[in-house]
């Protein structure tokens, strides 16, 4: 499951018809980065790059040259070298990378500095991500500043440097059939590993244990790797939002919160699940659950086109604030609460982002100045949570080292959503009841 080969040739297209009249675009590939000493991180392809060309090499540099007549998208890349590829594997080459990805015209990486200065020479505008990568900035000025350096011969140095960004990621915050379709598998894979871990889980294991089978479920479903570093939280662990040791013990009474979700062919998914350990909540644990289950599911339903980006995280504030004076956690009046923000003790970030190749993907929030009207294509978390520190004295010793976080993944469609992970149970019962099935499983087998 893939994107098409015509589908990049439409993103080019796309972008060069939004670029100012004789410009140039230019992209490097991610470099490779260094684990420890000679070992080498795995790869993987800067999203920006690949959104536009689908190429999964280091040492590649793309330019998009709207109205040249010799092929508007040029790529640089690495030379078939039989033997490099005897230790690393296989390269496309000049010749691969025409055919297989449907760049006009492709050159040696080593040669870029003889010919991409002369692609940039007579060119009026630059679109670039300057600041992304400094080496590649300083390469870039080195070329212009050669040009600059020539204009008494006749050189025609570019006068502006243009951003890329705010016309790609527009483009990229808008998610094709093709892009939905593989967000609507990484999400159904990301629901089974969940279910995975809940059916696994139980006290005595450690959360580096359930890790694991979120892995084993990533891989044997096609993904080869988590979209982000997974979250297993046991315990007061569940209350440290970005918490990724994942290395202690699972108790008999904890709440365990998973945050985890694959990616697949550069796609992100982002789920959150939280249950407990014996698959069996308290009562405590139980009514915070059942507050922030209830504002999930009202802000799943704000999720509707014409809607704005904050309509979801404020029916979340609200409802959260008053289930919290409910309970006992807050005093006072809910109006006031909510705007002095007494609420952020407990429920300390938004309520979503948007999600695509990036797990916190790109597109501006604000348009004008103004929330940012929700539209199809768009994809978006809605994640709300509540967290009661373990030492947090303001509130009753039984509340206290609660974490719970329920998070999904949402497509704005043309009559309202599509909750692309809702493969993952949430409900207390559902969760239960799996639970319970697992564990006589393993008892029927002991």
């Amino acid at each position: 499951m893939k994107i098409s080969k015509k589908e990049y040739a439409r993103r080019r297209q796309h972008l060069m018809a939004q670029m100012e009249e004789n410009s140039i675009a230019i992209l490097p590939s991610a470099p490779v980065h260094i684990r420890n000493r000679d070992v080498e991180h795995l790869f993987r392809q800067d999203s920006d790059f690949y959104y536009l060309s689908g190429f999964p090499e280091p040492e590649s540099v793309l330019a998009l040259i709207p109205g040249r007549e010799h092929g508007e998208t040029v790529l640089f890349c690495r030379e078939r070298d039989p033997a490099m590829e005897l230790w690393h594997g296989y390269r496309f080459g000049q010749e691969g990378a025409m055919a297989e990805f449907g760049v006009d015209d492709a050159f040696p990486i080593g040669d870029i500095d003889e010919i991409l200065p002369g692609l940039i020479e007579g060119r009026d505008r630059v679109y670039y991500a300057m600041g992304c990568n400094r080496d590649f900035d300083n390469q870039i000025m080195s070329w212009v500043n050669t040009i600059k350096s020539k204009a008494n011969q006749g050189a025609h140095p570019p006068g502006e440097f243009l951003a890329l960004d705010h016309l790609l990621h527009d483009l990229r915050l808008y998610k094709s059939a093709g892009e939905v379709k593989l967000m609507r598998e990484a999400g159904a894979i990301s629901a089974r590993a969940h279910i995975r871990a809940m059916e696994i889980c139980e006290p005595g294991l450690y959360e580096y244990q359930l890790e694991a089978e979120l892995n084993h479920e990533f891989q044997r479903s096609g993904s080869r790797w988590p979209a982000y570093p997974s979250i297993v939280g046991a315990g007061k662990n569940g209350c440290i939002l970005h918490y990724t040791e994942n290395d202690a013990p699972i108790r008999n009474n904890d709440l365990v919160l998973i945050d985890a979700g694959c990616e697949l062919d550069y796609y992100a998914s982002d789920i959150t699940r939280t249950f407990p350990a014996n698959g069996r909540f308290t009562r405590e644990q139980r009514a915070l659950y059942e507050l922030v289950l209830k504002s999930q599911l009202a802000a799943i339903e704000q999720v509707q086109p014409g809607n704005h980006w904050n309509d979801p995280h404020e029916v979340v504030v609200r409802i959260l604030t008053e289930g919290l004076v409910e309970l006992g956690l807050l005093k006072g009046e809910v109006q006031e609460l909510i705007d002095t923000e007494a609420y952020k003790p407990f429920f300390m970030h938004r309520t979503g982002h948007w999600l695509g190749m990036d797990v916190h993907d790109v597109g501006d929030y604000k348009v004008g100045g103004e929330w940012r009207v929700l539209e199809p294509g768009m994809v978006l978390t809605i994640e709300p949570g509540l967290y009661i520190a373990p030492d947090e004295e303001s509130v009753a010793k039984r509340w206290r080292g609660i974490g719970i976080r329920i998070e999904d993944d949402v497509l704005v469609t043309r009559k309202g959503h599509e909750v692309l992970s809702a493969g993952a149970p949430k409900g207390i019962d559902e969760i239960e009841a799996l639970m319970a099935a697992a564990r006589a499983r393993r008892e029927a087998c002991a």
